[in-house]
């Protein structure tokens, strides 16, 4: 067996299981607003700044436009937000609240305090969290800069 290739020594394990298992540590807290955690990613960046263009949204979530447009489809049959043609260009669509999504923001307010309680016992502190956080913004820059990269390189 090759060291290089024991699951023990992988980072992307790492990053994968714990990603699965902090979005499983949301489901409860986001259960109580009875939205899943890819909608409340787009909650969030809405509640940044509402009315923003489908592209724009998925540029913000690391994500193509075509995988972001199901789930937007979804939030509005469920009334959080609405869909509307952009004026001057028929391709373009502008993602707005609703009142019950503007209103959702305030319920919201738990989640991260729910989150912060989920890891109490984790011997990580603030400190390390920010090192963390930036550690992965660096990972995420890397790698997003070379998917642009390839991108452009297959057209």
């Amino acid at each position: 067996m090759h060291e290089e290739l024991r699951i023990e020594n992988q980072l992307c394990f790492r990053l994968y299981t714990a990603s699965r298992l902090i979005t499983q540590a949301y489901t409860p807290l986001l259960n109580e607003l009875g939205i899943t955690y890819p909608q409340y990613l787009v909650m969030m960046v809405l509640w940044e700044e509402d009315g923003q263009r489908v592209n724009d949204i998925a540029h913000k979530l690391y994500l193509e436009s075509n995988t972001v447009t199901p789930l937007l489809q979804r939030m509005e049959k469920a009334g959080l937000l609405t869909r509307k043609t952009a004026e001057g260009d028929k391709r373009q669509h502008i993602v707005g609240l609703t009142e019950s999504g503007k209103a959702m923001e305030e319920k919201a307010l738990s989640v991260p305090k729910g989150m912060i309680k989920s890891l109490s016992s984790c011997p990580i502190d603030i400190e390390g969290y920010e090192e963390m956080k930036g550690s992965l913004d660096s990972i995420i820059e890397t790698l997003n800069k070379k998917e642009q990269e390839t991108k452009t390189a297959r057209i």
